[in-house]
């Protein structure tokens, strides 16, 4: 299995691809309300991804029919948005946007809050988070896949929260998807060895209840075996020589303000802010 190192060129190219992700992610992830259609967000994010220059990369990849996926409460991943599908006080809702520009991918997602959730769930959404972080604090050339792993569900297990075993993070970069598989499991010391100049996601799926997952018959959406909420966080990282560079991650004084939407014409206001 060949992963391939980026050159300095290439490295660049992937800087502005996921600063696209994550700015969309944060405008995006600011329009957010109760009452919202998850149809609602994949316009959204086709909006202000085509407002950056960029292309969602996930629009008609492999068939799938959106520019976004919506994972909200029991959804682990991949849940395509509907009108049907209307934000709810309580819920929780993973955005996953991956934006392609110049030819390179930026992968990002976030889970976000709607109203008050459950104390359980909002405490879901806090490991999650954490999770993610382990596993990127432990990136660095000379470091082993299995050490990501391991860094995630030491979190996790003591939250005692379950970690996804089926889907996990991958390389990224010419490609959307490539080697090597990221688990969020695993044993330290482990794996692959990593290189400076390699592109993964890290994008730990943690579950209220059991690992256990399921697919639906649309062939894309994953939902909890027993219905239980699920919540995950991403980035695109690049590994270097002393650690990892966060590629989807923006700087408070740097993110977004974007302007919030009324709750009346949400979709043409959003159009008519884009095109400003």
């Amino acid at each position: 299995m060949r992963i391939d190192c980026l050159t300095a060129v290439e490295c660049e190219a992937m800087r502005r691809a996921g600063r696209v992700a994550a700015e969309t992610l944060a405008w995006v992830g600011a329009q957010l309300r109760v009452g919202m259609t998850t149809k609602e967000i994949d316009r959204l994010v086709r909006l202000d991804t085509e407002r950056r220059g960029a292309r969602p990369s996930q629009l008609g990849y492999h068939g799938f029919p959106a520019s976004v996926c919506t994972s909200r409460n029991q959804v682990v991943c991949h849940g395509i948005p509907s009108e049907d599908d209307v934000l709810g006080w309580g819920d929780i809702v993973n955005v996953d946007v991956t934006s392609c520009l110049g030819g390179y991918h930026g992968d990002t997602s976030r889970t976000f809050c709607l109203g008050e959730p459950a104390p359980e769930v909002k405490q879901l959404v806090v490991v999650a988070e954490h999770c993610l972080n382990a596993g990127i604090s432990v990136v660095r050339a000379g470091a082993r896949l299995g050490d990501i792993g391991a860094a995630i569900e030491e979190v996790a297990r003591a939250a005692g929260l379950s970690v996804v075993r089926e889907y996990g993070g991958h390389g990224i970069g010419r490609s959307m998807h490539a080697p090597p598989h990221v688990a969020h499991h695993g044993q330290r010391g482990t794996g692959r060895r990593l290189k400076a100049g390699m592109a993964l996601t890290i994008e730990p799926m943690l579950n209220l209840g059991s690992p256990d997952v399921r697919l639906l018959a649309d062939g894309w959406t994953v939902v909890t075996a027993d219905g239980r909420p699920s919540a995950q966080f991403e980035h695109t990282v690049l590994v270097t020589a002393t650690g990892a560079e966060v590629l989807t991650r923006l700087e408070p004084e740097l993110t977004p303000r974007p302007e919030r939407l009324p709750h009346e014409g949400s979709l043409d206001a959003a159009a008519a802010t884009i095109r400003a």
